[in-house]
């Protein structure tokens, strides 16, 4: 019996974000998948090197790569009316769950298992989830940033919101990425490859 559960992964690349905003840039979920993946990944070796930590930084990258994809089926719901109020935000909840065992259904029964823990949280994994959140919202603060820089200034009070709700989450592997690493997506592609330069 086939299995559509690839093929419906391949489709992330055509659900856009920020359907509400004006994009100098449109950003699909499969882009944005890759980077929080990317993001998490990061966050959590700072963890372990610079806290002291022992998370399992591979996870945390799988864990992004997966975090959107039940928008396949629901679309990017866009934060003022996912959050608009706490029973909206319920039922939004209910509807991404339903997603994700809807996708994990399309999966072959004896592989099945292998991927619940990608889609759902796994006990003991709690701060694993909470990097892979730091990391989604690290991901829209720089979307935000290369709005900016691109001269759109629609993203701007997005960009402080998600600072804010960054901070809020207390993770302090997200605060020192925002110390240490933010600054250079303010920077060109020339003042990047100047700095590679110098350090090579």
């Amino acid at each position: 019996m086939s299995s559509s559960f690839y093929a419906m992964l391949s489709r992330m690349k055509y659900i856009k974000r920020w359907a509400l905003m004006r994009n100098s840039e449109s950003e699909n979920i499969s882009e944005h998948s890759l980077e929080v993946s990317m993001l998490a990944h990061g966050l959590a070796i700072l963890g372990n090197r610079r806290l002291g930590k022992h998370l399992d930084a591979d996870r945390c990258a799988v864990i992004g790569l997966y975090h959107d994809a039940g928008e396949i089926l629901t679309g990017d719901m866009p934060t003022p009316i996912k959050y608009y109020n706490r029973q909206i935000a319920s039922v939004f909840h209910d509807i991404e769950d339903d997603a994700s065992n809807m996708l994990l259904a399309m999966l072959p029964e004896d592989i099945r298992e292998d991927y619940r823990g990608v889609f759902f949280r796994a006990e003991g994994e709690e701060e694993l989830w909470r990097i892979v959140k730091a990391a989604d919202k690290i991901s829209a603060l720089i979307k935000c940033i290369e709005e900016a820089k691109a001269g759109n200034r629609e993203f701007d009070s997005a960009a402080k919101t998600l600072e804010a709700a960054i901070h809020a989450l207390q993770v302090p592997e997200a605060e020192l990425f925002l110390t240490e690493f933010l600054p250079a997506y303010y920077r060109t592609l020339d003042e990047l490859s100047s700095q590679a330069n110098e350090t090579v």
